[in-house]
Formats: structure tokens, C-alpha cells, sequence
């Protein structure tokens, strides 16, 4: 993809996750305070992604390049490390740049940082190979990989705005809660109409959206995998272009109606969360 292409689609995506300056507030959850203190209600970083005139015309920005193409077509650029259909934009939306899903601008400035699930410090390297083992459901790259470090490269470019040390309030993706435990039978009715038509009616993706369960999908050590997280993502973003349309309720009730599909296994996931602290809906 040559310089003017990319940069072409970045300043799309730019424009359409900063029209609103910033994403709506998240939920607490139940790792954080009700009500938060001083310090949490204040924005150390505002939502300001790079412009791409800023990518340099040298070695670096040709790194930051390739690191866009494995985010967006994770299918043909890191197809060695990929065990099913999905691409990394499926999830980090517009390649990274939307605010309300798993952004990955500031992202760099968080990391190293201790990780629960892993129970160690990571690095943001370590971090992207989690994803490719779980959502991807395929294998880590290698340390010395350039496609590994091109991905980081990239979302290095992406953080530059956002000084060290700052909170970046925008992380994750925004979270909910439901009022009642999920029901996936309505959960089945909701996805019958207003999910069909882009993922299919059996679940298995079609040339608009990825496949949602099946040997095609994420895993089941994904974060998407648990109810929660997924229920959030989809109150959020979906149906795509539509996010917030759907209920707190009918969001968990999808979510759950999704993730009651049979999906591949992850061995490893017998070594998570080694010191204790696993969320309630993680699956396993």
C-alpha cells in the first residue's frame, strides 16, 4: 500500500473517532471505586491521534506502515501467526482508532505494566503476541520478529500525543452492567435482528463482518470470550455504525447467545491468573 493510500484511510478514520473529542464515560467496575476520587475524574490525556503527515519518509515510516497493514489485514500480512479468519481491526476498530473499542492510541504509554491474567509485567510486545494467540487463535511471533515490531511501531505512533505517565481514559472499551443475569434465548432473537445481515445467521461471518464462533472465530481465552466484555463491545460499536442502539440487557443477552457456541480451546489457559483475581465471566 503505497504512502497517499494509507494515508488516506487514516485521516478517514481520524475524522470519524474524533468528531465526537472524546468517547462517553466509562462504568465503573468492580475493581474501581464507586464514585472514584479526585484524582481518577481528572484527564491527564485528551483523545488526539497523529495526523499522517507526521509518519516519517524514512525506515521508520515504513515500519509504521507495515505495522498499519497487520492491524487492518492481519489475514495476508501475518498469515504465519493467524489460526483463524480474523484480522486485528475486528476488534481494535478502524485499525486502532476508535475511542470506544480498544483504541490503540496512548496504548504505548501504559506499558510495561503488570498483567493479572499473565500474573507478570508485559511488555506491549508481549501483550500483541496474548492477541495473537487467543483472538487471533494462532501462535506468537517471534521476539525479533519485524512484523512484531512494526505493530508496535505503529501503535508507538499512535501514543505520541500522549505523555508517559498520564492515564488514558479512553482504554478498553466502555463498560456496562446488566440488571438481570444474561438470557441467551433472547440473546438468539436479538442476533436474528440486528446481527444476521453482517455475521451471518449461522454465526460464521460474511464479506462485512468476521465469524463469531466456530473453528473460525476467537478462542476461548480471548477477551471477547467473556460475557462482559463482549456485552460492552456490543452496546458500544454494534450493529456497526449503530453502536448504543441496543439495550444495556439485549447487549448481554447477545453476548451471551454468542458466546454459548462451541469455539476453540486454548490449552494454555490452565496458567492464567496464577496469583488469583480471575473475573467471574471468564468462561473457564
Amino acid at each position: 500500500m503505497h504512502g497517499h493510500t494509507i494515508a488516506g484511510i487514516v485521516v478517514v478514520g481520524v475524522l470519524s473517532v474524533t468528531a465526537g473529542c472524546m468517547p462517553p464515560p466509562r462504568v465503573a467496575s468492580s475493581h474501581e471505586p464507586a464514585g472514584g476520587t479526585a484524582r481518577e475524574t481528572v484527564v491527564d490525556a485528551l483523545f488526539a491521534p497523529p495526523s499522517p503527515e507526521t509518519i516519517p519518509g524514512d525506515l521508520r515510516g515504513e515500519q509504521i506502515r507495515l505495522g498499519y497493514k497487520m492491524v487492518v489485514d492481519t489475514q495476508e500480512y501475518g498469515k504465519r501467526y493467524v489460526g483463524n479468519a480474523l484480522n486485528c481491526t475486528n476488534c481494535h476498530l478502524d485499525a486502532g482508532l476508535n475511542p470506544n473499542a480498544a483504541s490503540f492510541v496512548g496504548i504505548s504509554v501504559l506499558y510495561p505494566e503488570y498483567r493479572a491474567r499473565a500474573g507478570r509485567q508485559m511488555s506491549l510486545a508481549d501483550r500483541i503476541n496474548e492477541c495473537f494467540e487467543r483472538s487471533m487463535n494462532g501462535r506468537a511471533l517471534p521476539p525479533d520478529s519485524s512484523k512484531l515490531a512494526a505493530v508496535v511501531a505503529y501503535i508507538d505512533w499512535l501514543s505520541q500525543n500522549v505523555p508517559r505517565g498520564s492515564t488514558v481514559p479512553w482504554r478498553g472499551i466502555p463498560r456496562i452492567s446488566s440488571t438481570r443475569p444474561p438470557d441467551p434465548i433472547n440473546g438468539k432473537n436479538v442476533f436474528a435482528k440486528k446481527c444476521v445481515f453482517c455475521h451471518g445467521s449461522d454465526g460464521q461471518g460474511t464479506m462485512a463482518a468476521p465469524p463469531l464462533w466456530g473453528p473460525r472465530s476467537y478462542n476461548i481465552a480471548a477477551g471477547m470470550a467473556r460475557v462482559g466484555v463482549a456485552a460492552s463491545f456490543i452496546k458500544a460499536n454494534m450493529p456497526r455504525g449503530w453502536g448504543w442502539s441496543v439495550t444495556d440487557d439485549e447487549a448481554f443477552d447477545v453476548a451471551a447467545y454468542v458466546n454459548s457456541q462451541p469455539r476453540p480451546d486454548f490449552p494454555d489457559k490452565v496458567h492464567d491468573w496464577p496469583n488469583g483475581g480471575k473475573p467471574a465471566d471468564v468462561p473457564y
